[in-house]
Formats: structure tokens, C-alpha cells, sequence
């Protein structure tokens, strides 16, 4: 047998497309963020790299001259832009005296979505990149490594190498079959169904018209528009926005039959939108942002507009990102999210356990107890 060998990457320019894409083809369905183009989209428009804190180490697995695996991965200078939050860990480790950053981490940096971060399907490199990152890290001298928004198989996979599993959650909307959103809001209880309907109402009499885009329809003009409301949404939340404007007219070139923007226009003037990925099965809403605030568009836009498009599609879910318990009412359910952790300091390494063990139980009762006051009906 051809023995595996891990190389390094710090630009993800340097390893052809195909056969990156044939790694994450071979990984599971199609997930828009690991696909090459969206990872070379946010390096060569300086979203990432130098200055950012996320700094390129992908790890890719040979056998001979044969890629058979990758991994994204990423030198972190701090943990901004991962939606996997490991703040407080960074604090107590610092206070104690050591040095958490930089870290290392294998994610798609700012993209709160489950997806595969070993793309493979040769179960023998899985294990093999798993250990490649941990002894980058060791070998650097860096505090951990840490995977984000993994896969359950992934997962699973963790503890055989000492990586910690831990779990957090997000909602996300699930297809039941449904041949319309009326079908969709017929599983609801009397009272969630009316709401949603008047939401609609009222977001859809704002004055003007939605428009959903996808492939050739969007244009140049489009982007533009996007750009001022990310610029809105990602000062108020972040105080900098993470992506340059260079990513989206990348998005424009290599992406748009992956995406779906949905925009509101009133009086001749584009005033919002809602920017999401299209995946195999699921569908991925990223971005949203206003320069008018009228009563339930954001809804509409970000949830209501998605769920017709994945119904219309035959899409299985969709994943409307980070945060949200309002989206419980609007038929987004509680699901886990994954990742896994390996800590360096042995000492910390056992802190951080306990409080892991810990988190787990509570998000798997909150899980369980939030799907209790979904809007679903209850019984025939």
C-alpha cells in the first residue's frame, strides 16, 4: 500500500481545482464552502490572509503524486469570525499565563454552517489529516486545534484522537414533503399559522416588490446594492465587516449559480436583502442587511423567501445561520451543531473537558425541551 503524506498549503491557488473539488466531491453532497472557488474567493480578494488573522495552512493528503484528501485550515490570531466561541476559554488560559493565540483551526472562515472540514472518502486519511493538525499545532508550539461546524461522521471520529466533541445549536427549517408554503403552514398550529401570514402581509405591503435572483439573473448592479447593506449589518454587529468588496464580484464570477439573493426594491431603489448559498440539499442563509427598516421584511426575506425557494427546489433544509430563538416560531427547529477541540496544556486540556461534559447535556435538554414549543401541531 502507498503510504499517505501531508503537505502543506498556504494559498489554496496553488493545488488545481479539480482536484481539490474531487476531495470535497468525494466527502459527502455539494457544499458550496468548501468548494475551491469560495475558498480562493476569500483569499484573492483579501478577506483572508495577511492582517486578518486567518492565515492559510491547508492540509492536503498524497498518496504518491495522487491527492486524496484536504482539509481547510487556518492560523488564527484571534477567534472573530467563527461562531464557535472559545473567548472565555482564550481569557481564563491568558489569565493563567499562557498564550492561546495563535491557535489552529480547520473551518470555513466566517460561515456558521455544518459541512465536511476532511474532505476525503477514504476513512484511513480522515484519521491521517486529524492527526496532521494536531501535530502542526504541537510541532508550532501552538495552544490547540480545533475543527468547527463538523460533520456528525467527523465528529465521531474526535475522542479516538483526544479531540474533545462539544455541542452548540442552531435553527434550522426541515422539508416535510411540502408541495407549497401553504402545505408548510397547514403542519402549523392555528395560532403560529396566522402569525406568519400576517408577517407576510405586512413585509410584502412595504411598498415595493421582493426579487428573488439566482445564476445570470444577478448583476454587477446587484452587488452593489448588497455591499451597502453587508457594510450596515456587519458595522453594527461587528464593528468591521470580514468580507472586502472584492469577494462579491468574485461571488459574480465564479458563484452566482450557487447563491440566492433576494432583494426589495421600492421606489427604483434597491433598499434590502438577503444573501444565501445553494448547497445539494440544503440551502444557507449567510447575509442580510437594510438601508430602510419596514415592519417583518427581514423576516420575509431571510425565512419566508428561503422556504419557498428550498419547497420549489426540493431542497431538505434550510440553514439560516448563527443565533436566532425568534426563528423558532417561524418553523426553524433546534439542531445541534458540532466541533471538536485538542488542547496542548493537559492541565487546561481537563478544565475544559469538564465544562464541555457539562454543555453538552445542557444544549442536548434545551434542544429537546425548544423543540417542545415549536409551531408545529401536536398529535393528528
Amino acid at each position: 500500500m502507498t503510504d499517505t503524506t501531508l503537505s502543506i498549503l498556504e494559498n489554496i491557488a496553488d493545488i488545481p481545482a479539480a482536484d481539490w473539488d474531487a476531495c470535497a466531491a468525494a466527502s459527502g453532497p455539494f457544499d458550496p464552502f468548501t468548494a475551491h472557488r469560495f475558498l480562493l474567493a476569500l483569499e484573492q480578494s483579501g478577506s483572508v490572509g495577511e492582517g486578518t488573522g486567518w492565515q492559510p495552512l491547508h492540509l492536503i493528503a498524497r498518496e504518491g503524486e495522487t491527492v486524496t484528501g484536504a482539509m481547510p485550515l487556518y492560523a488564527k490570531f484571534h477567534s472573530q469570525g467563527e461562531y464557535i466561541f472559545d473567548h472565555a476559554w482564550a481569557g481564563a488560559y491568558e489569565r493563567a499565563g499562557g498564550k492561546y493565540y495563535p491557535k489552529l483551526l480547520s473551518a470555513v472562515p466566517f460561515t456558521p454552517a455544518t459541512g465536511p472540514r476532511l474532505l476525503t472518502g477514504n476513512d484511513t486519511t480522515r484519521h491521517a489529516l486529524i492527526e496532521g493538525g494536531k501535530r502542526l499545532a504541537r510541532s508550532n508550539g501552538l495552544s490547540s486545534f480545533h475543527i468547527n461546524f463538523c460533520t456528525a461522521d467527523e465528529h465521531a471520529l474526535g475522542p479516538a484522537h483526544d479531540m474533545m466533541p462539544r455541542l452548540t445549536e442552531q435553527f434550522h427549517w426541515h422539508n416535510g414533503g411540502y408541495a407549497s408554503f401553504d402545505d408548510f403552514l397547514a403542519a402549523l398550529s392555528s395560532r403560529k399559522r396566522k402569525m406568519i401570514r400576517k408577517e407576510r402581509r405586512q413585509a410584502q405591503g412595504f411598498g415595493g416588490e421582493i426579487v428573488p435572483l439566482t445564476g445570470d439573473r444577478i448583476r454587477p448592479e446587484h452587488w452593489d446594492a448588497f455591499w451597502q447593506f453587508y457594510q450596515d449589518t456587519g458595522a453594527r454587529k461587528w464593528g468591521t465587516p470580514y468580507l472586502t468588496r472584492a469577494f462579491f464580484d468574485r461571488m459574480q464570477e465564479t458563484m452566482r449559480d450557487d447563491i440566492l439573493l433576494v432583494l426589495a426594491r421600492r421606489e427604483g431603489r434597491w433598499i434590502a436583502g438577503a444573501l444565501n448559498f445553494i448547497g445539494a440539499d440544503t440551502l444557507f442563509g449567510r447575509y442580510w442587511g437594510c438601508v430602510e427598516d419596514h415592519p417583518a421584511l427581514h423576516f420575509e426575506l431571510c425565512y419566508y423567501q428561503a422556504i419557498d425557494f428550498a419547497i420549489a427546489r426540493g431542497l431538505q433544509r434550510v440553514e439560516a445561520g448563527a443565533q436566532g430563538g425568534h426563528k423558532l416560531a417561524r418553523g426553524y427547529l433546534p439542531a445541534p451543531v458540532r466541533s471538536l477541540h485538542w488542547i496542548a496544556d493537559e492541565g487546561f486540556r481537563e478544565a475544559v473537558d469538564r465544562f464541555l461534559q457539562d454543555e453538552r447535556e445542557a444544549v442536548t435538554e434545551d434542544i429537546e425541551t425548544m423543540k417542545g414549543y415549536g409551531p408545529f401541531r401536536k398529535g393528528p
